[in-house]
């Protein structure tokens, strides 16, 4: 019998690149699916013939279980949270987490795993072109990416742990640094094996993904299959095939010899390993366009963020994107502009679109075109593209 066999779950979110891979897994484990959400995304695709309810307010139909977004405090139901952990203690799994690369880290460890034909489970938050997708519901290992930002990880208990490094990112749910510090060390004190990808030396074979951050995150994949049973000489051919998860260095295009990438990055920690990462691919120039993602990040990290875009060679920057919180009085994408190293080519575009018209106004060949952050600046590539004369 599958494990949630007789099950009949609702998804409160399923578009989300969190609970659309959750409600995968379910309904390949035996459950009956469904779910709402108020606009179609790209992730519903992975889940034809489910019962997707597309309207403005959350709805349940009676008579199915609930598992809710975080994004949905108000509804009533089993949260994203305790979901996972349900998932989590039905097979032997590994748990990346992490304030950046986790992405990455879980694909590479599922990637090595299928590709070895160990037939893993897996759970990412984002694309896994390689992989087919964000999940997977093999007979093995189940590889989940855990998430700190509204404490979810904490109520995990995989039998192989994964922390890629710590760094306060989520201001509105702790306070300072040591409030992470302090989750991770109650969570990693339950979890029988633990890598902490900090502790390790960058791998130094040659991978297909650019920059030093990558490296790490190989070591730490590296780490965690060996303490799942597969050893390194195996291993690292394979990792070496990985090309990454969606929106992580994902080429876009080129154009007039114009390189055209777009990445997740939306921390200042990120966005200088993204514009390091691209120092190693060209000789020409890198060109940001970024859209800070959070009012509470970007009130609270707009230095550092400018400081970071700084060590690109022209920024432009966009309005915040709103993301599950209300705006903040005073806080708004030009803190990041005011910022800016002085001298630095700058530019300021309340739109995506316009940003994009900027930067490509400012492309020459041999240069590389950077768009950055974590809401909707995806869509900025093939207008940077199509601008570029």
């Amino acid at each position: 019998m599958r494990p949630l066999e007789g099950r009949r779950l609702w998804f409160v979110g399923i578009g989300g690149a969190g609970l659309s891979s959750y409600a995968f897994l379910a309904r390949a484990w035996g459950a009956e699916v469904g779910g709402w959400d108020h606009v179609e995304t790209p992730y519903l695709r992975g889940l034809e013939g489910l019962e997707v309810v597309l309207a403005d307010e959350p709805v349940v139909p009676e008579g199915w279980e609930a598992v809710v977004s975080s994004a949905y405090p108000s509804v009533a139901g089993t949260t994203r949270a305790d979901f996972l952990a349900e998932l989590v203690s039905l097979r032997r799994s590994i748990v990346v987490a992490g304030a950046h690369g986790k992405t990455t880290t879980t694909g590479m460890i599922a990637f090595v795993l299928a590709e070895l034909g160990l037939d893993p489970a897996w759970l990412v938050g984002g694309e896994i072109a390689q992989l087919g997708g964000n999940a997977g519901a093999g007979e093995g290992w189940l590889v989940v990416e855990g998430d700190e930002s509204d404490r979810t990880v904490e109520k995990l208990r995989p039998e192989i742990a994964v922390v890629t490094n710590v760094e306060l990112d989520h201001h509105s749910t702790f306070a300072s640094a040591a409030e992470v510090e302090e989750l991770f060390q109650r969570w990693l004190a339950d979890v029988p094996q633990v890598v902490r990808g900090w502790e390790l030396e960058p791998v130094a074979f040659a991978l297909a993904l650019p920059g030093e951050h990558n490296r790490r995150n190989a070591a730490a994949a590296l780490a965690a299959l060996g303490l799942a049973g597969v050893g390194r000489a195996e291993a690292e051919p394979v990792l070496a095939r990985f090309h990454g998860a969606g929106r992580r260095f994902e080429t876009v295009g080129e154009k007039n010899g114009v390189t055209v990438v777009d990445d997740y990055a939306h921390h200042p920690s990120e966005i200088v390993a993204t514009v390091t990462a691209a120092r190693e691919r060209t000789d020409g120039r890198v060109l940001v366009l970024f859209q800070p993602h959070l009012f509470s990040r970007t009130r609270h990290l707009a230095r550092e963020l400018g400081a970071a875009l700084s060590t690109a060679d022209a920024a432009c920057v966009t309005e915040i994107y709103q993301a599950r919180e209300e705006p903040i009085e005073g806080v708004g994408g030009k803190l990041v502009v005011d910022a800016l190293r002085p001298g630095l080519r700058a530019g300021w575009a309340p739109r995506v679109e316009d940003g994009a018209r900027i930067v490509a106004s400012w492309a020459r060949p041999g240069d590389f075109v950077l768009t950055v952050g974590a809401g909707d600046v995806d869509r900025a590539g093939p207008l940077v593209l199509e601008a570029i004369e």
